[in-house]
């Protein structure tokens, strides 16, 4: 049997440990809805991490604007307010 190995690289995770803030994005036509989140850094490089998958990244970006747009192609909506590492330091 053929194994592919999904692990990120450390440049794709940039992000991860680098963070600015994070928003969670639910796709509320599921009971209970399904979740992601979105963590970007000062740059505007954004990943987006989905949780049930342990984390792993499902798409990443430059750009939030980009990120922002491929979470809504797929009907997800932002819970309101965003948390800032700031805050947690």
């Amino acid at each position: 049997m053929q194994t592919t190995d999904t692990t990120s690289s450390p440049a794709r995770d940039r992000v991860k440990n680098n963070w600015e803030f994070t928003e969670v994005w639910i796709d509320p036509m599921l009971s209970p809805p399904y979740i992601l989140l979105l963590l970007c850094d000062s740059e505007d490089n954004c990943q987006v991490y989905d949780p049930a998958q342990g984390y792993k990244v499902v798409f990443s970006s430059n750009d939030y604007n980009a990120a922002k747009l491929w979470l809504l192609e797929d009907e997800y909506e932002p819970i309101e307010g965003r948390l800032l590492a700031a805050e947690l330091a």
